[in-house]
C-alpha cells in the first residue's frame, strides 16, 4: 500500500485468532475501556465520567476486535477487522456473540471453520494510530451469493434459534 490510500481487494480468510476477538467499550464514547489484569475489575470512562451532564454512570459494551489472515492473489497478509465490519461477518454485535459463546464455548473455533475460505471484497488501509502494525479493514463485502453470517451457521450447527 503506497501512501495512505485505501486500497480495495479480493480476498479469501485463512484463519481468525478467535481467543480475543473483542474488548470492553464505554457505551456512550465506545473509547477502549482499561482493565485491571490483576482483579479483572473494568475501569470507568475517564472522559464520561468528567462529563457533568453526563449524571448516570455509563456502562460498558463488547466490541468486535479481529485479527485475522487473508490472502490475496500475490501476498498473505494480516490485518485488524473492527466492530462495524465484523459485524458483517458475524451478523451479530460483539455482546450477542459473547453470549452466544457462553452457551456454546467451542463458537470461537467454529467461527474460524466457517468463515475460512470465504471470499470478500475488502478495503484496507494504513492504522490510523501510530503504534499499530497491523492493515485495518475498513469493508468488507462477501463475494458468494449465498453467504451466511457466522452467527446464523453457529445456530444452525448448534440447533439454536434465538441465540441460545
Amino acid at each position: 500500500m503506497e501512501d495512505d490510500k485505501s486500497t480495495a481487494v479480493t480476498c479469501t480468510i485463512l484463519a481468525i485468532d478467535h481467543s480475543n476477538c473483542y474488548y470492553r467499550a464505554c457505551a456512550v464514547c465506545e473509547r477502549p475501556l482499561p482493565d485491571d489484569s490483576t482483579t479483572g475489575v473494568l475501569s470507568s470512562c475517564k472522559f464520561c465520567d468528567f462529563r457533568a451532564f453526563n449524571s448516570v454512570s455509563s456502562g460498558s459494551i463488547r466490541l468486535f476486535r479481529i485479527l485475522m489472515s487473508i490472502a490475496t492473489d500475490t501476498k498473505v497478509l494480516t490485518v485488524i477487522c473492527f466492530d462495524k465490519v465484523a459485524r458483517v461477518l458475524f451478523g451479530c454485535s460483539a455482546d450477542e456473540f459473547f453470549d452466544f459463546a457462553k452457551l456454546h464455548p467451542f463458537s470461537g473455533e467454529t467461527v474460524d471453520k466457517i468463515l475460512e475460505g470465504e471470499m470478500f471484497q475488502m478495503t484496507l488501509s494504513k492504522p490510523q494510530n501510530g503504534n499499530a502494525q497491523h492493515l485495518r479493514v475498513v469493508s468488507a463485502v462477501p463475494l458468494r451469493s449465498r453467504f451466511q453470517p457466522a452467527i446464523e451457521a453457529l445456530r444452525e450447527h448448534y440447533g439454536s434459534r434465538d441465540g441460545s
